[in-house]
């Protein structure tokens, strides 16, 4: 008998219907020499301290750093999962050999491969790899099933990151609580979270440290066109009085007419993070309510695999297009068809096939996010919003490029120069696709590169102005929102607007993809950054926790980039995972030395929420308050305290408010699609 182990239970089922496997057990299903069963994600996870001796339990500085001399897994401490397990486990011990159907990516890899160690699967090991859940991709996944092997290194990184979470997560958490949480307040310290914390911290502090400063622009209208001097900005009123009493009265002439036709190609296809980016940009989505619904897309079987973070389709997914065009032109929303004419446009010939969009060099494990060609039916309104990014994402870039014709017109008045351009769209090409609407990644244009009619200019033509010296403030940078943030733990910190600069620089981002979300998320729960409208702002509890961490290996984005790089690499068989855990054992044991020697008298006063306090009779040194049961092995939780959650707004959709259910608190837009749900503490 050969077992099928699937993430979830609907991923499950879609496979055991695809292989016949179509008999119903407590747990599994079974048919035409297959047993399908499942994990809920995570049935393992490593131990924790106490696990290793008893003398780990109690939060001690004596006992730092905790490094265990291997480590182990454990089986997570809940009902339904024992229960699932035992039975996952009992048919393993049987098999004749096991396929790992897990989600194709890092975190499933190790899911599945910690279930099959925990459960001592003897047997052989195969691997189904898909990019998508259709009934087509399926059976092709398991018309070419992989040898497991060939996904070692992809374990390795996973494990790898695990443990580095564990040691720094865990061992840290613990040492700052300690020595700087005044025994009563949980510090929570990540190997991400902290260097992403920073960099709010960081821009807040800018902001709020920024002084305004004035500067004058001088500017003269001419036949009802603005045009701005092109010496720059004036930082004393006198210097831009003197300038304006030079021009002021004289005639204005048009020294140069130049016209330059120019085209724009399509913008890239989404990864995760770019996609997240736009959600956030346009509908106020937070990142972790877009993992969700483009997960809910991908297990509808109508776009590919979504943790990805790549923007280009490998060559042989061009012969694929036509089919998943018709399927688009097919579709309707509310009786509408809205990509029929898009798609329409482009038939009767090959669709073009751009360097921009195939090349099978920038691809490894799983390509840009489109559309399966799959009709959608009865999309929630949420759902309808991503799906229609990731369509008309998709049609764009088979659309010509954009043709515009750019004209820059220059004028003198008494030897200052003055500049004005506009720009004309010749042909919209891809805009087309996103009519009037139209947003992209690179929507935010400068004003001088916006669409601007201009009147006919003639070189040589004269005549009268008038002049204006307006006076501005300097302006503060932004803060960070969740769109920008995510591109900020993309690039390590660094403000990078070019898209291939920023594709090359991915490597050494911060996060992956598919953990930025959930590490935003943290921030939240742990009442270290709030929201105001879309912009992120650090809680006084975030800013203390900064200041106190003098550490730069803990808080630089751009360290942290460096981990990053090397985990990428381990999963490229281009780094040991040994000498990572070893650097990174070196480098804890360096922190907690530098740490517990620090004589300053350091503390964090803010509390977010009010804390468990110590039993009577517990001393303030060596004894720490039991610390709230971890959802994961980087930090503990920070508890809230009852219906302390009412009425803030939703970390998820970061639109609604929370509210309190029967069983858990929940976000007032549920009926919206938010997926926000936080269960009463037991």
């Amino acid at each position: 008998m050969i077992v099928c182990i699937a993430e979830k239970p609907s991923v499950a089922k879609d496979i055991a219907r695809i292989i016949g496997a179509n008999s119903s057990h407590d747990g599994y299903m079974e048919g035409n020499g297959y047993q399908v069963t499942w994990t809920f994600g995570h049935l393992c996870e490593l131990k924790m301290p106490e696990d290793y001796t008893p003398v780990w339990k109690a939060w001690s500085l004596s006992a730092l750093p905790m490094i265990p001399p291997k480590f182990g897994i454990r089986l997570k401490d809940d009902t339904g999962i024992k229960k699932q397990f035992a039975i996952i486990e009992s048919l393993m011990q049987k098999a004749d050999g096991i396929i790992n159907c897990g989600d194709a990516g890092q975190e499933g890899e190790l899911i599945q491969r910690w279930v099959m160690q925990k459960a001592q699967a003897k047997c052989p090991v195969q691997r189904l790899w898909i990019s998508s859940m259709t009934d087509e991709a399926i059976r092709e996944g398991f018309a070419t099933l992989k040898d497991q092997n060939e996904y070692q290194s992809l374990y390795l990184a996973g494990l790898s990151r695990a443990v580095g979470d564990w040691l720094l997560g865990i061992n840290c958490t613990r040492l700052y609580t300690i020595k700087y949480g005044q025994n009563r307040q949980v510090l929570s310290i990540g190997r991400v979270q902290t260097p992403t914390l920073a960099l709010i911290v960081n821009r807040q502090k800018e902001i709020d440290n920024f002084k305004p400063e004035p500067f004058w622009v001088l500017a003269t209208v001419y036949r009802d066109t603005t045009f701005t001097a092109t010496s720059g900005k004036f930082t004393s009123k006198e210097e831009g009085e003197k300038a304006f009493a030079t021009i002021e009265g004289k005639p204005f002439t048009v020294t140069k007419v130049e016209k330059k036709n120019g085209k724009e190609t399509p913008p890239s296809l989404y990864d995760l993070t770019s996609l997240q980016v736009d959600c956030n940009k346009k509908f106020g989505y937070s990142a972790e309510m877009t993992l969700n619904i483009i997960q809910q897309l991908y297990e509808q079987k109508l776009t590919t695999y979504p943790r990805v973070d790549t923007t280009f389709l490998p060559d042989d997914v061009y012969g694929k297009c036509p089919q998943t065009m018709n399927g688009l032109f097919q579709v309707k929303f509310a009786g509408q068809s809205p990509y029929a004419e898009l798609v329409k446009a482009l038939g009767g010939k090959p669709l073009l096939k751009s360097k921009k969009v195939f090349d099978s060099s920038k691809v490894t494990d799983h390509h840009a996010i489109i559309p399966t060609g799959i009709v959608p039916q009865n999309l929630t309104d949420v759902q309808r919003k991503v799906y229609d990014l990731i369509a008309r994402r998709f049609i764009c870039v088979f659309y010509p490029d954009c043709q515009f014709a750019q004209t820059t017109v220059l004028g003198d008045v008494d030897g200052i120069e003055f500049k004005v351009t506009g720009r004309t769209i010749l042909d919209p090409g891809w805009r087309a696709v996103y009519a009037k609407d139209a947003q992209t990644d690179d929507d935010e244009k400068k004003p001088e590169e916006e669409e601007r009619m201009l009147p006919a200019f003639t070189k040589g033509e004269s005549g009268e102005h008038t002049p204006t010296l307006t006076e501005k403030m300097t302006t503060p940078p932004k803060y960070y929102t969740e769109a920008t943030l995510l591109r900020a733990m993309e690039t390590a910190g660094k403000l990078v607007e070019d898209e291939e600069l920023r594709r090359a620089m991915k490597e050494n981002g911060i996060g992956r993809p598919s953990t930025r979300a959930a590490i935003i998320e943290t921030l939240f729960k742990r009442h270290y950054i709030r929201k105001e409208r879309k912009n992120l702002l650090a809680t006084a509890t975030g800013i203390e926790l900064i200041d106190l961490i003098r550490e730069e290996l803990l808080k630089s984005a751009e360290l942290t980039g460096i981990w990053e790089k090397k985990l990428r690499d381990i999963e490229a068989k281009k780094y040991d995972p040994v000498k990572f855990i070893d650097e990174l054992k070196q480098q804890v044991s360096e922190i907690v030395r530098e740490v517990i020697s620090d004589n300053s008298n350091r503390r964090v006063s803010v509390e977010a929420e009010p804390q468990a306090k110590p039993k009577a009779g517990a001393k303030a040194e060596g004894k720490k308050p039991r610390a709230p049961r971890k959802k994961k092995a980087e930090e503990p939780a920070t508890p809230a305290t009852a219906n302390s959650l009412v009425g803030q707004p939703c970390p998820v959709c970061g639109q609604g408010t929370i509210i309190k259910g029967k069983t858990a608190y929940g976000c007032s837009r549920w009926k919206e699609g938010c997926t926000f749900r936080k269960p009463f503490e037991q």
